[in-house]
């Protein structure tokens, strides 16, 4: 059995792995997100972005990063966990912790062919959609799997939704 924790990768690790995967004639494919709560939707998204390409690589955010973005009480699990449970699934093939609050740099620095967003996300508030586009690769948008959030479990943890856990 493969130790899936071998998949968190540091950039550098990376970048020479896919520089030889498309030297093979690899697709490489990029996304990236907080991923607190695992849930379905999530995986759903992440088997849907693999099938775009041979490689998927999951970039993502650090504790600070999320707190920034979400707020003071996330996230629920720390950015270990959530890169531990991310490099869990088989249509991941790496993950990349980023400490930044957008993913520009990182996706500068590996160029995937395939950078890869929720459907809730607008073309043109995809980081990286003009970089990757601009060097010959794609923007893809996955349709958002609608009844999972982490917001909205979170809320039903708290009892702030009315339904029973």
């Amino acid at each position: 059995m493969e130790n899936y924790r071998l998949k968190i990768k540091t950039l550098p690790e990376i970048k020479r792995e896919i520089e030889q995967l498309k030297r093979e004639g690899k697709r490489i494919v990029f996304t990236n997100g907080v991923f607190d709560l695992l849930h379905p939707g999530h995986t759903r998204y992440l088997s849907a972005a693999r099938e775009l390409g041979d490689y998927l690589i999951v970039a993502v955010n650090s504790d600070r990063s999320v707190k920034t973005i979400k707020g003071p009480e996330r996230p629920i699990m720390d950015q270990d966990e959530r890169m531990e449970l991310v490099a869990a699934l088989s249509s991941v093939d790496a993950v990349v912790l980023f400490h930044e609050d957008n993913p520009l740099k990182v996706i500068e620095y590996l160029m995937p062919h395939v950078l890869v967003k929720g459907g809730d996300w607008s073309e043109d508030k995809i980081i990286g959609a003009e970089v990757v586009k601009k060097a010959g690769g794609e923007v893809k948008r996955i349709p958002f799997a609608s009844g999972y959030s982490t917001t909205t479990i979170i809320a039903k943890i708290k009892g702030e939704t009315g339904q029973e856990i």
